[in-house]
């Protein structure tokens, strides 16, 4: 059984210590560190060490955070209530001001991000909710963006994910829609009629122009009723269309 002395346990305890300082740090990541409770630096990538018992580290991560905001109940301007969730990308710029200026930056963004998006959705009337969402997105990162900024916080994106109607809205804006679709349908109808009577219009004055006109086109009337097959076709024939040849026979005699 091996035996150690004291020497050899205070060197083993030594070694020891020395050893639970190193940290390695990924490419993403970075250590804030405190000496004695006071900040001196952040460090990283790769290895790092830190004196054990005088040194304590924070690891903050550089990759951009993906933060879903819960949904929220607002009142529109024109207090109609709706549910409304959004997404939020940010990442952190500054690791030493993300640790010193809030105690926990990730709560203190999602909590923003959901008194922000009631604040915004709540100064828009709903057509505009739900038309100009461009538009809110870019207010509410700019805003977000803005007041995370002395945290050492970069907003990247925000997007309104879902606005959730209540029922009666939904079927009031369903009659709404039908309603516009009919109005469009008889401008359209009422248009075609408007213009095949100024075609018609057109035609009879080219007609009243030109008398041969009409007697064509009464040719032409004769030749797609033949076209049907039918055995047995009377016809009424215009006076005017006869009236050259009478004129011919008058002539002869």
């Amino acid at each position: 059984m091996l035996e150690f002395g004291p020497i050899a346990i205070v060197l083993i305890i030594v070694v020891g210590l020395a050893v639970s300082g190193i940290k390695i740090l990924k490419e993403y990541e970075r250590g804030v560190v405190f000496r004695l409770g006071r900040m001196v630096n952040s460090r990283g990538p790769g290895l790092i060490y830190l004196i054990p018992f005088i040194e304590k580290m924070e690891r903050v991560e550089l990759r951009t955070v993906t933060m879903d905001v819960p949904s929220q109940d607002v009142i529109t301007r024109d207090n109609v209530s709706v549910k409304v969730n959004a997404v939020l990308y940010f990442r952190v710029l500054d690791p030493n001001r993300a640790i010193l200026e809030v105690a926990n930056y990730l709560f203190a963004t999602s909590q923003l991000a959901q008194v922000t998006l009631r604040s915004i959705c709540g100064q828009a009337e709903l057509d505009q909710l739900l038309s100009e969402r461009d538009r809110i997105n870019a207010d509410l990162q700019k805003i977000l963006d803005e007041q995370t900024d002395p945290w050492g916080i970069k907003v990247v994106l925000t997007e309104l994910k879902h606005i959730d109607l209540p029922e009666e809205m939904q079927r009031a804006m369903a009659r709404q829609a039908s309603a516009e679709r009919e109005r469009r349908a008889k401008v359209i109808l009422a248009d075609g009629e408007f213009q095949a009577s100024q075609k018609l219009q057109e035609a009879a004055t080219i007609i009243a122009r030109e008398p041969m006109a009409m007697q064509l086109r009464f040719l032409q009337s004769l030749t797609e009723v033949a076209g049907d097959k039918n055995s047995t076709l009377i016809f009424p024939v215009p006076i005017d269309l006869l009236t050259p040849f009478l004129k011919a026979g008058g002539n002869d005699t």
